[in-house]
């Protein structure tokens, strides 16, 4: 019985370190494939604007024209920045705005209550994790003499 628990005690300490060590793995996925995403997806709309204006057009979005334009070059240039890992607390809140407006005037009839909402897609944000530039070490503040 004492060498069921001694091995039981020794799987579960493994674990731990094995969990405790791939911690960062998580948000580094989540990051790379929300960025991906946003990216690519900011990509094409930027080579297909007038596309973008004739759908935001029909939604009745105000001045779809810039609108289209604003929100295709948040995608891009915000998913580019996630996508590095750099600044991701600031890329995040152009997408999160333009997830809101998309989820407003697209998605809207698609939502009955709170679970819908949250079980669409455009729900998803965290931080850079580990393996962002924005994880690298400051540089040392040099004193002039």
């Amino acid at each position: 019985m004492n060498r069921i628990f001694t091995l039981i005690t020794a799987v579960s300490r493994l674990a731990e370190r094995v969990g405790t060590s791939l911690e960062w793995l998580s948000p580094a996925v989540a990051r790379l494939t929300v960025g991906l995403v946003f990216f690519q997806s900011g990509w094409g709309k930027l080579h297909d604007l007038e596309k973008v204006t004739n759908y935001f057009t029909e939604l009745g979005i105000a001045a779809p024209a810039f609108q289209a334009r604003l929100a295709s070059t948040a995608e891009f240039v915000c998913g580019g920045l996630l996508l590095l890992g750099f600044a991701t607390r600031f890329a995040v809140v152009p997408l999160i705005v333009t997830m809101c407006v998309a989820i407003r005037t697209a998605l809207w009839g698609q939502v009955d209550g709170l679970g819908s909402l949250v079980g669409l897609t455009e729900f998803a944000a965290r931080g850079a994790g580990r393996f962002g530039i924005g994880a690298l070490p400051a540089p040392a503040a040099r004193t002039v003499s």
